[in-house]
């Protein structure tokens, strides 16, 4: 989904906690892990694993965050939101670790950074630390939005180069592949510079994300965006073996698997240039990631069969994930724009719902359906900015409500049972125990 770009000209002052159930200031104690405890994730065929322990995730996107922490008057933000999501269990948010170009850019150029930029994203992985969240970090835009691949095509223009005729020579051209390696090399290396951690050595962050919604329309084939998802993969894991890796794909069936079109939102999605089970037998590649929306890709006049495309959607890949390839599935991004005719918050808590429901059903038989991430959680006084999508948790009771519960509910599988016992012990009563609300 295209990203508008944001200004930040507001401040504010930090809400009080959404939720108080007796833990300590960062929320959720029971799951406060020893800072030596704070180890790297990691993946054992179709689940994650902390510690040994499975880790089901529940989780944001925030995107601009490092806009954010890079302005004093703002930056409190970023701490105030880490507190909000702690307080209703979230454990992973999803954030730029880019802005190519545009205001307030990270790279101003290929390979020039603005260094009060690069701290700003030190300021955010050491915030989410603070607060046992974990991130995943993009590295790079499909989109207009912060740059992204048309920035780099236009850096390489500005270079002299002549043969650039379209955006998705991003993933071709020589010249700007190494525009975007020298970029990766940049940020997985960086040392920083609050608490002295490398990032590829700090296991706040829970993976690396090759772009955001990749897209290559100029070759529905799929062949140029595998070629580059194939040479960018190692290329990263050479840098960083350590973390978990995943390429950003939205989760559209491609010509590999003409038997699962008809699971497709719509017939343009096929042609796009993404290939879900292909684009995930990529060596390197560590888990599946999935978009889910239904209102920007059906339509957008609100109905039952957003809903019933949704699990499908949702089952189909989480079955393709057990099946072909093995590995986790996280739908990384899901949501409903309150911008949408038909819309209220009613529905966009029955999509939540439903969204959890089908992650719990996989959860109960230790399934590769590992967790989701919703788009987006802001703090109070950020609502300006709001694309449609934006949930303020202190103003929406019962959506807060159902992301705690989902929480609580996953943080019972993660704490109770290591992955080697797959629910053979006293996991399946603990777990009953504490869920037998059907809120959800």
């Amino acid at each position: 989904m295209s990203r508008t770009e944001i200004s930040t000209d507001h401040g504010g002052d930090r809400p009080t906690r959404l939720f108080d159930d007796g833990d300590d200031e960062l929320g959720g104690g029971n799951r406060m892990e020893a800072e030596s405890d704070w180890a790297m994730a990691q993946r054992k065929g179709n689940q994650f694993l902390v510690n040994g322990q499975p880790f089901y995730v529940n989780g944001f996107n925030t995107y601009w965050l490092m806009v954010f922490a890079a302005d004093q008057s703002t930056r409190g933000k970023v701490t105030e939101l880490f507190q909000q999501a702690s307080s209703v269990g979230l454990t992973v948010c999803r954030t730029w670790a880019f802005n190519d170009g545009q205001w307030r850019a990270l790279q101003k150029s290929p390979s020039v950074y603005d260094e009060i930029v690069f701290q700003a994203l030190d300021f955010v992985v050491s915030e989410a630390r603070k607060f046992k969240i974990r991130l995943i970090l993009p590295l790079v835009n499909n989109w207009d939005a912060y740059g992204g691949k048309k920035q780099y095509v236009q850096w390489g223009k500005d270079a002299g180069i002549t043969n650039l005729t379209s955006d998705d020579d991003f993933f071709s051209h020589p010249t700007i592949r190494a525009y975007y390696k020298a970029h990766v090399k940049t940020v997985l290396n960086r040392v920083n510079t609050i608490n002295n951690i490398v990032y590829k050595d700090d296991p706040t962050i829970f993976a690396w994300e090759l772009m955001n919604e990749p897209r290559c329309e100029s070759d529905p084939s799929g062949d140029k965006l595998q070629a580059w998802f194939e040479e960018m993969a190692v290329y990263v894991k050479s840098i960083d073996p350590k973390h978990l890796l995943n390429i950003g794909v939205e989760g559209f069936y491609g010509p590999s698997t003409p038997n699962r079109f008809q699971y497709n939102p719509n017939t343009y999605s096929q042609q796009v240039g993404t290939d879900f089970i292909r684009n995930h037998q990529i060596l390197g590649v560590d888990f599946a990631s999935v978009h889910i929306y239904p209102d920007g890709w059906i339509s957008s006049n609100i109905s039952v069969a957003h809903l019933e495309f949704t699990k499908s959607w949702m089952q189909i890949h989480i079955d393709d994930a057990e099946n072909y390839l093995g590995m986790p599935v996280l739908f990384s991004e899901f949501g409903v724009s309150s911008k949408d005719p038909g819309y209220n918050s009613s529905y966009r808590d029955t999509l939540m719902s439903t969204v959890y429901q089908k992650l719990l059903n996989s959860t109960k038989k230790g399934g590769g359906g590992s967790g989701s991430l919703f788009w987006q959680l802001f703090p109070e006084g950020t609502e300006y900015m709001d694309d449609g999508l934006a949930i303020v948790l202190s103003k929406s009771p019962s959506t807060a409500n159902i992301i705690n519960l989902q929480s609580k509910r996953l943080d019972a599988f993660n704490s109770l049972c290591s992955w080697k016992c797959r629910w053979g012990c006293h996991k399946k009563h603990a777990f009953e125990s504490c869920i037998h609300h059907d809120e959800l």
